[in-house]
């Protein structure tokens, strides 16, 4: 070849080892450069989130009400100190409030709700990251299966609407308006020096935020990577450079949660700090202790460097450890000698496995494909029938919201998106194509299965905000696209008059497609959204009481008019297998409840 050719060859023709201006800088120099009063922030939610850097705005804006404006998806545990600190002038969000162990309303929320200092905007899920696709897309609006005939609908009047189906079908079509943060923030495995973020999944929401944003891209990364690194996995690479401001080398820097190496083994993983999470759950019950945490872990605590020597080495080694697929079996090994072994059941064992129960008669009924679930004993209730339809050979795959696909639920760990989980997956994706498509789409085959605070005689869920008691709970997360768009809906409640109610006074999820409602006293029934529901099965809980009696307390305990059916069946008491099936799921009885011989009347 003539010289000349080879040369443009080597000069203009090679790739680089490393290619573009470098992006890298500090991170404390990144929040002073790009971050100002009254932006809109995004903070990027798949399986981690850019704790490092939340704590870093934390420390440069403290004290100085910077009236931000937060667009995440979750807004839990280290986000909670934005609005302690009276950082936030607005949450656009769709589940807000703790989430671990279990979720439910957080203290410092309820006061921000009630004494109006933070605006609250709620929407579902997979609703929020359609709103960032339209803005990513360059388009005013985006449809929606959600919302519609919920309390959100009513409340986003500006920026949800329902429209007559251009096609001319005569039904209504929801769509949602575009939204356009100012900055979006996310935490990744490694980038190379011009920005070119790789992401692992499952992947939540997506990147639609990043994409969408004005003025770009504040990353962290676990580490800085050639552009050879990254072209050899750009199947992973998920954000280009050129929308990218800053990247900042951030170690642990989802810290407390956990980041997966999945495609990139040689790259480090770790798992969920739960027990951090819960420590900064308990800290925020009181003020005294919340400022304390605070200041150790975030005002005092200078960079990253200092904070993982606060962790300590043993701690960091123990979370790289749990995010080892089969770390499970040893966990459940040293939870063993707590395992129950009586066959006695209480009533959240009884109420689960009835469910379960259930969902399996349905999935085989109907030719359900796949099933999702909220978090709790909904959630425990769509793993007991998984894994009882699997041992039939009846098919079926679960699934999770952020983009857990046909895994099969490990022991040890109730958490529903449990680092250990995601190893079973026959498909890991985002929340786009979990709820949008596979859970909600035109041709799915999906059983939901929802948690509720309250839901009334027509199947409507409230899980956002009780006005008597000027309670915000937690918003909607997944639950109303599932009520949406599902084939079918069982909702799992506690039973009482003040959570079996005639009418919700908030509409988080409407009931159009909830099929039975299961308590831990009784089972309700419908075959269509215009039927009423038939009480149609008592639990049996071994009292002595006679099915009269029975049907009375739960009459005494229901807000609505009881309508039985003509013959209420007995629902049989759990059986072993059952029930020590339920406890390797939750060996530390955090959703469950005691073990019955630790149970006082």
């Amino acid at each position: 070849m003539h010289p000349d050719y080879l040369d443009i060859i080597n000069r203009r023709l090679e790739p680089a080892d490393v290619e573009g201006p470098s992006k890298v800088m500090p991170l404390d120099e990144a929040v002073r450069r790009f971050i100002r009063p009254g932006m809109t922030l995004h903070m990027n939610v798949s399986h981690c989130r850019a704790n490092g850097a939340g704590d870093e705005i934390v420390r440069q804006f403290w004290g100085k009400k910077p009236d931000f404006t937060l667009v995440m998806l979750g807004i839990v545990t280290n986000q909670i100190v934005l609005v302690y600190g009276g950082l936030l002038k607005k949450i656009i969000g769709t589940f807000i409030g703790d989430s671990y162990p279990t979720p439910g309303p957080q203290r410092i929320i309820q006061k921000a709700y009630r004494e109006k200092t933070v605006e609250f905007e709620n929407w579902s899920i997979l609703s929020l990251p359609l709103r960032l696709m339209a803005g990513a897309m360059g388009v005013k609006w985006m449809p929606t299966r959600s919302i519609a005939g919920s309390s959100m609908a009513r409340e986003n009047k500006d920026t949800f609407l329902e429209i007559e189906d251009p096609s001319g079908s005569g039904e209504k079509t929801g769509i949602v308006r575009a939204l356009e943060p100012d900055v979006s923030i996310i935490h990744g495995p490694c980038a190379d020096e011009a920005g070119n973020i790789l992401v692992t999944p499952p992947y939540g929401e997506n990147i639609f935020g990043a994409l969408a944003s004005k003025k770009g891209v504040i990353a962290t990364v676990e580490r800085i990577v050639s552009t050879a690194f990254i072209r050899k996995h750009a199947w992973m690479v998920k954000i280009p450079g050129y929308i990218v401001k800053s990247v900042s080398v951030v170690p642990m820097g989802a810290h407390p949660s956990g980041l997966t190496n999945i495609g990139v083994s040689d790259l480090p993983a770790y798992a969920e700090d739960y027990r951090f999470i819960e420590d900064i759950r308990n800290a925020s019950r009181r003020d005294d202790t919340y400022d304390a945490w605070i200041k150790h872990w975030i005002l005092e605590c200078p960079d990253r460097d200092e904070y993982l020597a606060r962790l300590g080495h043993r701690r960091i080694f123990y979370l790289r450890g749990k995010a080892e697929p089969d770390s499970w079996k040893s966990e459940i090994e040293d939870h063993s000698p707590d395992l129950s072994t009586s066959e006695q059941s209480n009533p959240t064992e009884r109420m689960i496995v009835t469910a379960g129960r259930r969902l399996t008669k349905s999935i085989k009924n109907h030719g359900h494909k796949t099933i999702l679930a909220g978090v709790g004993a909904s959630n425990h209730a769509a793993w007991l029938a998984t894994t009882t339809c699997k041992e039939k050979n009846i098919e079926i795959e679960c699934m999770a919201e952020t983009g857990f696909y046909g895994y099969l639920p490990r022991p040890s760990d109730p958490w529903i998106f449990n680092h250990r989980n995601i190893h079973t997956c026959k498909m890991l994706a985002g929340v786009d194509t979990v709820m949008g498509i596979l859970m909600g789409g035109a041709r799915n085959r999906c059983i939901g299965v929802l948690g509720a605070a309250q839901v009334d005689k027509f199947g409507n869920v409230n899980t956002t905000f009780i006005p008597e008691a000027e309670v915000f709970l937690v918003g909607s997360g997944g639950a109303n696209d599932v009520a949406s768009a599902a084939s079918e809906v069982l909702v799992c409640i506690e039973q009482s008059t003040d959570r079996l109610v005639e009418n919700v006074p908030y509409i988080t999820s409407p009931g159009k497609s909830v099929r039975t409602i299961v308590t831990d006293l009784g089972v309700w029934e419908r075959e269509t959204q215009d039927e009423p529901f038939i009480l149609t099965a008592i639990l049996n809980d071994n009292s002595g009481e006679s099915l009269d009696e029975h049907i009375e307390k739960i009459k005494s305990r229901t807000g609505w008019t009881v309508e039985t059916a003509e013959n209420v069946e007995i629902e049989p008491l759990p059986t072993r297998e059952e029930l020590f099936t339920l406890r390797l799921f939750d060996p530390k009885r955090q959703f469950i409840g005691p073990a019955p011989e630790e149970r006082t009347e």
